[in-house]
């Protein structure tokens, strides 16, 4: 039987669009350097205005394996 450990990390995405892209644009960037991404988790939502129009803010806590040094 394998055993897993597992770590997490909070990164935010940000959007002009939506909140999704938001969340989407965060996950992409993190899988550049975070290898066996599971799961993630929305904690929180936030935006601001620039220029007169929305800008969407996510924060995510994102779950990934470790990899196992066998």
């Amino acid at each position: 039987m394998s055993h897993h450990v597992y770590k997490k990390v909070e990164i935010i995405g940000v959007s002009e669009v939506s909140i999704s892209e938001a969340v989407a644009n965060a996950l992409a960037k993190a899988s550049e350097t975070i290898r066996h991404i599971g799961w993630f988790e929305v904690v929180g939502t936030r935006g601001y205005v620039e220029n007169g129009k929305p800008v969407f803010q996510v924060e995510l806590k994102v779950g990934f394996r470790l990899e196992d040094n066998a």
